[in-house]
C-alpha cells in the first residue's frame, strides 16, 4: 500500500518520534523513505540569510539521519517557504503516497496565532497523514499491536478502511471498530428515542461493516463497539482504555467557514490525543 513515504524533520521531539514510526513503516512495506526539511521564508529577510540557514537545515538534517542509524538511509531533501505548503507541494510532485509528521499539539491563543504545520498539512493533503503528538514520544508501540477505525458509515470514514486493515495485516495488530452516536445536539422529546434507536441500528451496522471488510482480508475477530457522547471525547476515551496505538479516520478535507462552524473530529484528535493518528482524505473532497 505504501511505496513512497515522507517524512518531514526539524529535529523537535515530535519529528524525531514521527521519523522512527516512518523508518519503521518503510521497512515493513519495503518503502522508500525522504526525510525534508523546509527553511521558513517568513522569518528570513534576504537571500543571504536563506542561503545561511538552508546550510545550517541540511547539516541539522544530516545529522538527525546519522542518529537514526536507519537501514537504507532515507532520502533527504531542503525546501525554503511556508512549511505546510512546501510539504503538501513536495509530496504532489514526487507521486508519495504517506507523509508521517510530528505535531506540536499547541493550545489556546498561542496555537491558533501560530496555526500548526501538521494540522495545516492535514487538512490540505490528498496524501494520508500520519500525525504524531508531542506526548507520543514516550507512548505508544512500533510496532503497531491495536488499530482503531472510527466510523459514522460514511464515505469519508469508508476510505480509511482499507488503510487500517493493510496496517492491520501487515503488523498482524489487532483491528477495532468503533461507532459514536453523538447526542450532544438532540433534544430530548417525544421523537428522541425513536432518533436513537435508529442511529443506534446505523452505528453498529457501520462497525459490523468493518469487521466483515477485516473479515474478508484475513483479519479476524474485529472487536466492534458503539458508543454515546461527543465523537472526539468518546473516541480518545476508548483509545485510551483499549490501549490502542493507532487511530485510522477518514476525513472530508473541510475548509472555509464550514470547517470552522462544524470542527472536525479528525482534526480534534490529531491536536489532542497522545495516540498516532493516521488521516486518510476522502477522494472527491478534492475535486
Amino acid at each position: 500500500m505504501f511505496e513512497r513515504i515522507l517524512v518531514p524533520t526539524d529535529r523537535s521531539d515530535p519529528a524525531r518520534r514521527a521519523l522512527e514510526q516512518a523508518a519503521d513503516l518503510a521497512s515493513r512495506y519495503d518503502a522508500t523513505l525522504t526525510a525534508l526539511s523546509v527553511v521558513d521564508t517568513r522569518e528570513l529577510g534576504s537571500s543571504s540569510e536563506t542561503d545561511e540557514r538552508t546550510a545550517t537545515v541540511r547539516a541539522e538534517l544530516d545529522a538527525t539521519l546519522d542518529d537514526l542509524e536507519a537501514d537504507p538511509t532515507p532520502e533527504t531533501a531542503v525546501r525554503s517557504g511556508v512549511p505546510s505548503e512546501e510539504i503538501v507541494d513536495y509530496a504532489d510532485e514526487s507521486g508519495l503516497d504517506l507523509i508521517v509528521m510530528g505535531t506540536h499539539g499547541r493550545t489556546g491563543v498561542r496555537r491558533y496565532l501560530l496555526g500548526s504545520v501538521a494540522e495545516k498539512v492535514v487538512r490540505l493533503s490528498d496524501v494520508p497523514v500520519l500525525s504524531v503528538h508531542p506526548a507520543a514520544v514516550d507512548v505508544g508501540a512500533v510496532p503497531y499491536e491495536r488499530v482503531l477505525v472510527p466510523t459514522d458509515g460514511s464515505d469519508g470514514a469508508g476510505v480509511a478502511v482499507d488503510c487500517a486493515t493493510d496496517l492491520a495485516t501487515t503488523y498482524d495488530a489487532a483491528l477495532h471498530a468503533l461507532s459514536v452516536v453523538d447526542t450532544g445536539a438532540m433534544a430530548r422529546d417525544v421523537q428522541f428515542d425513536a432518533a436513537m434507536d435508529q442511529l443506534q441500528e446505523r452505528a453498529q451496522t457501520a462497525v459490523e461493516t468493518i469487521a466483515d471488510a477485516a473479515s474478508e482480508v484475513g483479519v479476524e475477530d474485529t472487536p466492534t463497539a458503539v458508543l454515546e457522547g461527543r465523537a472526539h471525547d468518546a473516541i480518545e476515551s476508548y483509545a485510551e482504555d483499549e490501549r490502542i496505538d493507532l487511530i485510522v479516520m477518514g476525513t472530508h478535507g473541510r475548509s472555509g467557514l464550514d470547517r470552522y462552524l462544524l470542527g472536525s473530529v479528525a482534526e480534534k484528535l490529531v491536536r489532542t490525543t497522545s495516540i498516532p493518528v493516521l488521516t486518510v482524505r476522502l477522494p472527491d473532497a478534492a475535486d
